[in-house]
């Protein structure tokens, strides 16, 4: 997927949030929530700003953005599908739901769709263990997902889109 330039106000709130912050390193993670929140991503080339403005370096606040999943560097897709990737889920079917999902949506993990409407994405465990295998789909948690229900699942969001 292209990288793309974050716009003026993107920029701005970003600026905003920096500038309401008291600069203590241990607020770096509350202020990387607050811009992805406002935002829905963290913009790359705001790094550097972020920072000067912790008084670290560039690597350091690259590190815990990309040590932290839930952290985006590029604007989200539309749809958020996230697979349970945790050992309950996988036994349960799991990969199999997984190869399914990648070929519904013509991307692999960690991919936008070609359209970019979807993003597939891994998470580690939803709590749903005795339910697996289940998956979120933007902030909607479903379990005992089988391909079939993926797949009404997916229509019903593209319907409702």
């Amino acid at each position: 997927m292209q990288q793309r330039t974050p716009q003026a106000d993107e920029v701005a709130q970003a600026n905003a949030i920096l500038a309401a912050s008291s600069g203590a390193q241990d607020q770096l993670l509350p202020v990387l929530h607050a811009i992805q929140d406002a935002i829905g991503y963290i913009p790359p080339d705001r790094v550097v700003d972020i920072a000067s403005a912790f008084n670290l370096s560039r690597a350091e606040v690259h590190g815990v953005i990309t040590f932290y999943h839930y952290f985006r560097t590029s604007p989200p897709a539309r749809q958020v599908v996230q697979i349970c990737r945790a050992e309950a889920c996988q036994s349960m079917g799991g990969d199999a739901l997984l190869a399914h999902a990648e070929q519904a949506l013509g991307c692999k993990l960690h991919a936008h769709s070609h359209d970019g409407q979807f993003a597939l994405e891994p998470v580690y465990c939803l709590g749903q263990c005795a339910t697996a295998p289940s998956l979120m789909i933007n902030e909607a948690l479903h379990a005992r997902v089988t391909l079939t229900r993926f797949d009404a699942l997916l229509a019903k969001v593209k319907e409702a889109a």
